[in-house]
């Protein structure tokens, strides 16, 4: 198992939280915790950066749609970036990739967003 990291950056279109290692039952918390202390406002976008994700179980997926209902509640969007092919894979079998905005890396969802604005 890979201890998961959590790298929050911020852009112009909002913060964008880079999440590597494995995100399961005992690691969402963390990331709830910290999608829940973002200062994250209307017409923003909440990008969470997948490339190093390595593991995602059912807990991993519940936090992120959190993340996407706590961006909702707030007026702002989410995307997912550079999902890995396995958690592509869970989130087509779930239904969940038809829930999510998904963009290959997180410049092309900051850029299209920026661009939509």
């Amino acid at each position: 198992m890979s201890h998961l990291t959590i790298t929050t950056r911020s852009v112009a279109t909002g913060p964008i939280l880079e999440i590597t290692g494995d995100l399961d039952y005992d690691s969402a918390p963390v990331l709830r915790e910290s999608v829940n202390d973002l200062t994250l406002t209307s017409g923003q976008l909440l990008i969470l950066d997948l490339a190093g994700l390595e593991y995602c179980d059912s807990s991993g997926l519940t936090v992120l749609l959190a993340a996407r209902n706590l961006a909702d509640e707030r007026g702002a969007d989410m995307a997912l970036a550079a999902v890995p092919d396995n958690t592509t894979r869970i989130l087509s079998i779930t239904g969940l990739d038809r829930v999510f905005t998904i963009y290959t890396d997180a410049s092309t969802a900051n850029a299209t967003h920026s661009s939509a604005s």
